[in-house]
């Protein structure tokens, strides 16, 4: 799901940093020259092309990646955002299909559906909802709800009777207070029982069109794998983050990592070898880099499996993605 909080190298010249050897006394002194991680990586045309080439292959794990350029120790502030934008923009290239993983088809479904997705996945989510929604399809009748018959449909997604008294809960205060509708405003989303920040950005990205970093597990191990920062707590994350992009661009470059994450940047075994960023990434070498094991691990439409939701966009389906069966073919 894209959107901000609750549940965004190129390599050393091969002389940079280089001195010449010792001058005579008489001779000038060569001044030493150093190449930025950035200006590196646009030298190095070889890699550039590498790069290019996978992402245009959107992951396909076909041709080997190169050698990792990891950044130098005192990368530049200047250097760490063009490597961190540069990224983007490649995963861009390789998920131009990246969409929130949640089934909905209103800001209420999605509020209620990103609340379950708490401890457990977008896929268990989107076969639990469409039972939910057909029997509670407003505030108002989810409200008025008998809690043992929602907590009957929530069981699936675990957690289910803490669960059921959120979804409840900001049905109610949405039907008491908002006149059934959901709020576009992140001051009034976060009031709601269950909704923090993440949850927050997710509708407000998704639903309302306004820009948000969602920042959850996936988008939390990438970052820092990546060393665009070194927070840990959720909020600095958003806000270093948030820092190194435009504010345009934050809702899709949340959809782009955690994409990346859940396909191809596992949190144990990452698939190095079929890493279309794998020039630019500090950590390559820590998971898998031959190319024809790393293909093994690949998730999703990357690995020919089914997706998360049962009624992706069209764009989804065209680059060869399936929707995901519903509860009762699991």
């Amino acid at each position: 799901m894209a959107a901000h909080r609750d549940s965004a190298v190129g390599e050393q010249g091969s002389d940079g940093g280089r001195e010449t050897e010792k001058p005579t006394e008489k001779a000038p002194v060569k001044k030493k020259t150093t190449v930025s991680a950035t200006e590196g990586a646009t030298a190095n045309g070889s890699t550039r092309a590498t790069t290019r080439e996978s992402a245009k292959a959107r992951g396909a794990a076909g041709t080997k990646p190169a050698a990792a350029a990891k950044p130098p120790r005192t990368e530049s502030r200047t250097a760490l955002v063009r490597r961190a934008r540069r990224i983007n923009r490649e995963l861009a290239e390789v998920f131009p299909y990246a969409h929130p993983e949640l089934d909905f088809e209103n800001p209420f479904q999605l509020v209620v559906a990103t609340v379950l997705s708490a401890q457990t996945t977008d896929l268990r989510v989107n076969q639990t909802t469409p039972a939910l929604f057909a029997r509670y399809p407003t505030p108002e009748d989810l409200a008025a709800a008998d809690p043992e018959e929602v907590e009957e449909i929530l069981r699936p997604t675990g957690f289910f009777r803490a669960k059921t008294r959120s979804v409840i809960g900001l049905s109610k205060m949405l039907a008491e207070d908002f006149g059934g509708e959901v709020p576009g405003r992140l001051e009034d989303l976060v009031k709601l029982p269950g909704v923090g920040r993440k949850t927050a950005f997710v509708v407000l990205g998704n639903a309302f069109g306004r820009p948000g970093i969602t920042v959850d597990t996936h988008f939390q191990r990438l970052v820092r794998r990546w060393k665009w920062t070194e927070e840990t707590d959720p909020d600095k994350i958003e806000a270093a983050v948030g820092a190194l992009f435009p504010k345009s661009e934050w809702t899709d470059l949340s959809h782009h990592v955690i994409w990346h994450g859940r396909r191809i940047c596992h949190a144990r075994k990452p698939a190095c070898g079929a890493c279309p960023i794998a020039p630019l990434c500090p950590a390559y070498g820590e998971g898998e880099t031959d190319p024809d094991k790393a293909r093994k691990l690949l998730k999703y439409e990357k690995g020919g499996f089914p997706g998360q939701r049962l009624n992706p966009p069209q764009a989804y389906l065209d680059a060869g993605g399936r929707p995901a069966p519903p509860l009762d073919a699991a």
